[in-house]
């Protein structure tokens, strides 16, 4: 990355998220047997990657905007919380298909908090072990 000359851009939201990614991502890789779980969270939406960082594919995803996310009724003032949950959910589902059981969480650079910890838990909870 390239040095930038004003400290307000340098020290911008997104690059500082960027920069403790990519500290993640020195220690975390995944492998075909054990993908990696890498989730990307926007103002509106949630989204997660198996990924096989060896042979550098993609396995699957799912996304708060999946039509079975979006079906589901969620009421109250967590909804956003509540689709990530049921998207991690969705994902594990999809692994278990394929035969994944164990991945390793990358969290993007976001803390573990809110939408970022419901999508895990909800991995946790459709059979992912992490």
């Amino acid at each position: 990355m390239r040095k930038l000359k004003y400290s307000k851009i340098r020290n911008s939201r997104k690059l500082q998220r960027e920069r403790r990614h990519r500290r993640v991502r020195n220690k975390v890789t995944g492998t075909a047997q054990r993908p990696r779980l890498v989730v990307f969270r926007s103002l509106k939406n949630m989204e997660g990657q198996l990924v096989d960082d060896v042979n550098g594919l993609t396995l699957m995803g799912a996304s708060t905007r999946a039509q079975e996310v979006r079906e589901q009724e969620v009421d109250g003032e967590q909804r956003q919380v509540a689709k990530a949950h049921a998207a991690g959910k969705l994902l594990a589902d999809r692994a278990r298909e394929e035969g994944i059981e164990a991945v390793v969480f990358d969290r993007g650079g976001y803390k573990y908090h809110g939408r970022v910890k419901a999508f895990a838990e909800g991995a946790r909870e459709g059979g992912l072990k992490f």
